[in-house]
């Protein structure tokens, strides 16, 4: 699997870093379990879980990786009992809603979803995590109304441009994926937390490599040209063996991109470079976060490009990725 791809629990990320409380009694069990949990050994990782709350039911943590774990295991009933009693023993704890809105979302109940989400920020107004969530499920309600909006009046042209631009941000139509929402993994009441321990590389070539300055030029000027609307220099940007996002044939990609930088008025695209990873074979994988406004929508997505050398030397993009 590419490193740049999440890992993913139906089609919700879920990261799986956690923070642990020095001292805290069970802390080494737990740490054990999550990483059972981060190595897709779910029944191990359970075994370790439930010992503990054998001796401490009532530990939050511990039922907040239980959580997790069902997740994972794509459980989402169980799941979605977990985080739910968390929530109710732990009104003030914003990590709960939050990662019970991530399961509501892989179940497609995005109002649920909305709901938690904003219960999160009620309880931690700081909490980027959850504002971040409740963006991706708004971009998917308003993905909904504009695609019934066009089942009412096909004619509405407001609306097919509205669409167009909020699946672009998501990467799914709206029969399709629902947007990417990361769920937070930080078991809630922990005092005093420390840094998580770095996860040794299980692919030496999926080590960051050091930024190559042209390739991050590559993309900037791709964004510019976006933000230009510059088509003919932003397609210039794909190589000509581009991987289309649907697998449909270039001509009809490059009509419905040219459809979608034309429609808007202005556009701004702004980015900001995460990560340079060496995928071998002269490729490298470039992770930004991106962000899109227009006078029509505006949003925010995590982007990867994969991007290759083409004959002339230039970096050109093979693949992108979208993944909030």
């Amino acid at each position: 699997m590419p490193v740049y791809l999440a890992h993913r629990l139906s089609l919700v990320a879920v990261a799986v870093a956690f923070l642990f409380a020095a001292g805290t009694a069970g802390a080494d069990e737990l740490a054990e379990a999550s990483k059972l949990l981060g190595a897709g050994q779910h029944q191990q990782a359970l075994e370790r879980v439930n010992k503990l709350l054998a001796r401490k039911p009532a530990d939050p943590q511990a039922r907040f990786l239980k959580g997790l774990i069902f997740a994972d295991q794509g459980n989402a009933r169980a799941a979605i009992e977990m985080f739910r009693k968390l929530t109710e023993d732990y009104p003030e704890l914003p990590e709960p809603y939050n990662n019970l809105a991530v399961v509501y979302a892989s179940q497609g109940q995005y109002d649920k979803a909305r709901s938690a989400l904003e219960q999160s920020i009620r309880t931690h107004p700081s909490y980027a995590t959850a504002y971040e969530n409740l963006g991706d499920v708004y971009a998917k309600l308003a993905s909904q109304a504009y695609d019934k909006a066009l089942k009412l009046d096909s004619s509405n042209s407001g609306a097919q441009n509205k669409l167009a631009l909020v699946r672009e941000l998501v990467g799914a139509s709206p029969r399709e994926t629902p947007p990417t929402v990361v769920a937070a993994a930080v078991p809630p009441s922990a005092p005093a937390p420390q840094p998580p321990a770095a996860k040794p590389a299980a692919n030496p070539a999926a080590e960051p490599a050091a930024e190559p300055p042209d390739v991050l030029e590559a993309v900037r000027a791709w964004a510019d040209a976006w933000s230009r609307k510059d088509v003919d220099a932003y397609l210039a940007a794909y190589a000509k063996d581009f991987r289309t996002p649907k697998g449909e044939p270039r001509s009809e990609w490059e009509k419905l991109r040219r459809e979608r930088l034309t429609a808007p008025k202005s556009i701004s695209v702004e980015i900001e470079f995460t990560r340079v990873v060496d995928k071998g074979g002269g490729r490298v994988g470039v992770t930004f976060r991106q962000d899109y406004r227009s006078d029509v929508y505006s949003g925010s997505a995590k982007k990867t490009l994969l991007m290759g050398r083409s004959g002339d030397g230039r970096w050109r993009i093979l693949q992108e990725q979208v993944s909030n």
